[in-house]
Parts: structure tokens; sequence; C-alpha cells
């Protein structure tokens, strides 16, 4: 296991097997040393998470959603490992671009997004540290609530998965 990897276990979390498409699209696309994931949702086992992943988000399931897109990082990660063959073989963090299914008047999106960003910070050290957008959305596929795309530069020589 890698050293990232042990701090996403000492944190909690567990890092899934890489997701399978739900089209015609690719989790996530290395190109050069930078690597590229799809919108992730917060998907477990195939269904959103509960309570938190599925539904518009507001100021009563505010905290809900940003556990759910806890998960949701945890797909993008996996997606990453998978074009990486390891999570310490990146280098940082560069983009996180966070997308909300927000009820009318709900502008609490970049704290939905401050969650994921700890965790990248609490995963990564210094590396997490990154760019970011967070975005009110009026609906995400599968009327998920949360659903996020990750950019990351890694390490040249590092093989894929």
């Amino acid at each position: 296991m890698s050293h990232i990897e042990d701090n996403i276990v000492r944190a909690g979390y567990r890092l899934p097997p890489p997701a399978v498409p739900a089209g015609l699209y690719l989790p996530a696309l290395r190109q050069g040393d930078m690597v590229y994931t799809a919108g992730q949702l917060p998907l477990k086992d195939g269904k959103l998470v509960e309570p938190g992943g599925k539904g518009k988000v507001n100021e009563i399931n505010q905290l809900a959603a940003t556990t759910a897109a806890g998960t949701a990082l945890l797909n993008a990660l996996a997606a990453i490992k998978a074009e990486t063959g390891s999570l310490d073989a990146v280098e940082r963090i560069v983009k996180l671009t966070v997308y909300v299914a927000s009820e009318s008047y709900f502008s609490g999106q970049h704290l939905v997004a401050n969650g994921i960003s700890s965790l990248l910070v609490e995963f990564f050290g210094e590396k997490g540290r990154h760019v970011r957008s967070a975005v009110g959305v009026a609906e995400l596929p599968l009327d998920a609530s949360v659903e996020i795309e990750l950019i990351a530069a890694c390490n040249p020589s590092c093989k894929p998965g």
C-alpha cells in the first residue's frame, strides 16, 4: 500500500476499486504528466450513498452532501491510481472542480467543496493544496447531489496501474 493510501486509511477511509464508466468515456486520462478525471459521483457499489448523495443541496442537508462528496473524491482518486499505478506518483493535486445540485437560494457550494479540499490536504499534505471551482447547478446525473473532477500532476516516470 502506498504512503498516500496509508494516509487515506488513517483518516478512516478506504480507496474503492476504480468505477466502471457508465457511458462512452474514460474514468481518467493521463496526458503526459497530467491526469484528468471524468466527473465522479458519490457512488458506492454502484449506488448513490445515503444520506447526502442524492437530490438537491440546501442548508439543512449541506453537511451530508459534504460527506457524500468525500465518496466522490475517493472514486476520483481510484481513477487516478488506475492511471498512475500508485497515488504516491501524484506530485500535486492541481485543480478540483465541485458541482453541487443546489436548491434555489443555496449559496454554500464553497462549503461543500471545503470538505473535499480538507481531505486532499489530509491525504497528500502540501501536495494536496490546489486551485478550485465550486459551482451550483440545477441537476446532476442520476439525481446526484455532487459531482467532482480532479486534475493531478504525476511523476513522468510512473507506470500505469
